[in-house]
C-alpha cells in the first residue's frame, strides 16, 4: 500500500499522568495562547496548568481515569480501515501520542506516496484545524518527506455527515415525540477575540445548525425549539454566547436533548462536561428529561461520509 488516510485530532489523556502533558502541550500552542512572545506564552501556560491540573485529574477520575476519546478513536480507525482496505489508516494527535513527527517517520519508512488528510473538526478554526495542519506540515518538512497530499476540511455541509448526526439524534429521541423536547446544539466555545480576529468557526457552526434545522424539518422531526449554545469556557475573558448553562436557564420546557455539534468523537467534554456537569445543572433547574446524544464515533453512516469525502 502506497496510500494513507490520516485523521487529525487534539488528542487526549490515556491516564491521569498524561493529563498534565495534554494541558502543557495545548496551552503552549501559539494558536491557543496567541501572544507573540514564546516566553510569555510559556509563563501563561505554566500558570494555567498549575491551576487546572488537579481539577482536570479529578474530572477524569469521574469518567474512569482515561479520556473516552482514546477507545473511540481506536474503534473509529478499525472501521475506517475496513472501508479503505488499500490504505494505511492512521491517527495523529496534536497534544498527546501519537504525534505527527512519529507517524510521518512511519509513513516515510512504509514508502507511502499519497496521503489524504482529514482533520476531525467539521468547522474550521485556527485553534483546531489550522493548528493540527501546521503541526503536520512541520513534521513533513523536518522529515524532508513530500508525498502527494489531499486535504479535506470544512465537511459540515456534507449530506452523509449531516444525516449521520440526525440518526444520532433519532437514537437519543427513541420512540418519544420530538415536539416534546427542545434540541440544543452545543459547540465548543472560543474567546470572542479569536472570532473578532477573523476566525470563521462561529459562522460555520451557525450555518451547520441551519442546515440541520432544515433537514430535521424535512424529515418531520419538529422539535419545540432548536438552539445553539457554547460550552467549555475557560478564564475571565469574553467568550462566545449564549453559554450552555445560560441557555438551559432560559428554557421553560424542561425536556431537552443536547447534541455536541463541534465534536466527532466522544471525549471528556461530552462524557464529563455534558453528561455529568451540565446534567447536574439541569437537575437543579428542574429538568424532567435531560438527554445527551452520542457523537458520531464509528457510526456506519459517518464512515459513508468519510468515503464520500475521500
Amino acid at each position: 500500500m502506497n496510500k494513507a488516510l490520516i485523521f487529525l485530532n487534539m488528542g487526549a489523556a490515556r491516564n491521569l499522568d498524561e493529563v498534565e502533558v495534554f494541558l502543557h502541550n495545548m496551552f503552549n500552542d501559539q494558536n491557543i495562547i496567541t501572544v507573540k512572545s514564546n516566553l510569555l506564552r510559556s509563563y501563561i501556560a505554566s500558570s494555567i496548568v498549575k491551576n487546572r491540573k488537579e481539577e482536570a485529574k479529578e474530572n477524569y477520575k469521574k469518567i474512569g481515569g482515561v479520556s473516552p476519546l482514546v477507545a473511540n478513536t481506536e474503534l473509529f480507525l478499525q472501521n475506517v480501515q475496513k472501508a479503505f482496505p488499500d490504505h494505511h489508516v492512521i491517527n495523529i494527535m496534536r497534544y498527546t501520542h501519537p504525534f505527527a513527527f512519529e507517524e510521518v517517520k512511519w509513513l516515510q519508512l512504509k514508502g507511502v506516496e499519497e496521503i489524504t488528510v482529514i482533520p476531525l473538526y467539521p468547522h474550521y478554526s485556527s485553534t483546531t484545524t489550522k493548528s493540527s495542519l501546521e503541526d503536520l506540515y512541520a513534521a513533513l518538512d523536518k522529515a524532508n518527506f513530500a508525498p502527494n497530499m489531499k486535504i479535506i476540511t470544512r465537511f459540515y455541509k456534507n449530506e452523509h455527515y449531516n444525516q449521520s448526526i440526525i440518526e444520532q439524534i433519532k437514537q437519543t429521541l427513541q420512540s418519544d415525540k420530538a415536539n416534546d423536547f427542545d434540541l440544543i446544539f452545543s459547540a465548543h466555545s472560543l474567546p470572542q477575540k479569536i472570532i473578532d480576529g477573523g476566525d470563521p468557526y462561529q459562522k460555520e457552526v451557525i450555518e451547520n445548525v441551519n442546515i440541520l434545522h432544515d433537514m430535521l424539518d424535512e424529515q418531520g422531526l419538529n422539535f419545540k425549539n432548536i438552539h445553539l449554545a457554547y460550552q467549555s469556557k475557560l478564564g475571565p475573558m469574553k467568550w462566545l454566547s449564549p453559554s450552555l448553562e445560560g441557555k438551559l436557564e432560559e428554557l421553560r420546557n424542561k425536556k431537552v436533548i443536547i447534541y455536541p455539534i463541534s465534536f466527532i468523537l466522544d471525549n471528556s467534554e461530552t462524557d464529563f462536561e455534558l453528561d455529568i456537569e451540565y446534567r447536574e445543572v439541569a437537575t437543579t433547574l428542574g429538568f424532567t428529561d435531560y438527554r445527551v446524544a452520542k457523537c458520531l464515533n464509528d457510526s456506519p453512516m459517518f464512515i459513508e461520509a468519510i468515503q464520500s469525502l475521500a
